[in-house]
C-alpha cells in the first residue's frame, strides 16, 4: 500500500515509518522543514514537504492522491501555544481529513490523545490541546467518506517497546511506549475492519496483532 504520513517527523511518525517501510509499503511522510528529511529517507519515507499550517486544501489534496491510507500524527509540539495547539491539532487534522475525501481516500488514521475532548475545561495550554484534538476527532467521526480510526493513547513514554497492550474503548489512563504506539498504528493501517472504531491504548498484557484483531472482531 501506499501509505501517507502528516507530521513524518514526529517521534511516532518515524518509528512508524520504519515499520511500514519494513513491511514492504511505499511511504510518504509531509514535513515542514526540509532539514528533516534525512530523517524520513533514513527511516525508509519519502519526504513531502509542506507546511499543513499554511498549505491550502488542493495542494493537500494532490499529496494525498493516489494513497491508501493517510495516517494524521502531526502535532504543534511542546512549547506551542494555544493558537498552534488549535491551527495544528485541530486545523491541520481537518484539513487533512477533508484532503483525504476529496481525493478518494477512504482510510484515515487519526493520533488522538487520551483524555481529547472539544468540550474540555481549564485555561492551561494541555487543556487547549485536549479541546482541539477533541474537537478533530468530532470532525473526523462526522466526515463523510473516510473509514475512520481513531487512536487515543495514554502517556507516552519513550521506554523501550514490550509489544504488549491494552486496546479498548475505554482503558482507564496509564503509560504506553511510542514503540508500542507505532506497532498498534501499523497494524490498524493494515486492518480495515476497524473503521469506525476510536480506541484507547496503554501498556498491558495482549500482543499487539492479537489485540487489534480482537477489537477488528477477527
Amino acid at each position: 500500500m501506499r501509505i501517507v504520513i502528516a507530521g513524518g517527523h514526529g517521534q511516532i511518525a518515524l518509528r512508524l515509518e520504519r515499520l511500514l517501510s519494513a513491511g514492504g509499503h511505499d511511504v510518504a511522510g509531509i514535513i515542514r522543514n526540509p532539514e528533516q528529511a534525512d530523517a524520513l529517507r533514513e527511516a525508509g519515507a519519502e519526504p513531502v514537504v509542506l507546511d499543513l499550517e499554511s498549505a491550502t486544501e488542493d495542494e493537500v489534496t494532490a499529496t494525498v492522491t493516489g494513497a491508501d491510507v493517510v495516517v494524521f500524527a502531526a502535532g504543534a509540539g511542546p512549547g506551542s501555544g494555544a493558537e498552534r495547539k488549535a491551527s495544528v491539532d485541530r486545523g491541520a487534522a481537518v484539513l487533512c481529513a477533508d484532503a483525504a475525501a476529496g481525493a478518494g481516500v477512504r482510510r484515515y488514521v487519526v493520533v488522538s490523545s487520551m483524555g481529547a475532548d472539544a468540550g474540555h475545561p481549564g485555561d492551561e495550554i494541555f487543556d487547549a490541546y485536549l479541546r482541539a484534538k477533541g474537537a478533530a476527532d468530532d470532525y473526523v467521526r462526522a466526515k463523510r467518506g473516510l473509514d475512520w480510526t481513531i487512536l487515543k493513547p495514554g502517556m507516552l513514554t519513550n521506554d523501550a517497546g514490550t509489544g504488549l497492550v491494552r486496546l479498548e474503548a475505554a482503558t482507564g489512563r496509564g503509560p504506553v511506549p511510542r514503540d508500542d504506539v507505532a506497532a498498534v498504528l501499523a497494524e490498524l493501517v493494515e486492518t480495515p475492519a476497524t473503521a469506525g472504531l476510536t480506541l484507547e491504548l496503554i501498556s498491558g498484557s495482549v500482543p499487539v496483532t492479537v489485540a487489534v484483531k480482537a477489537v477488528a472482531g477477527q
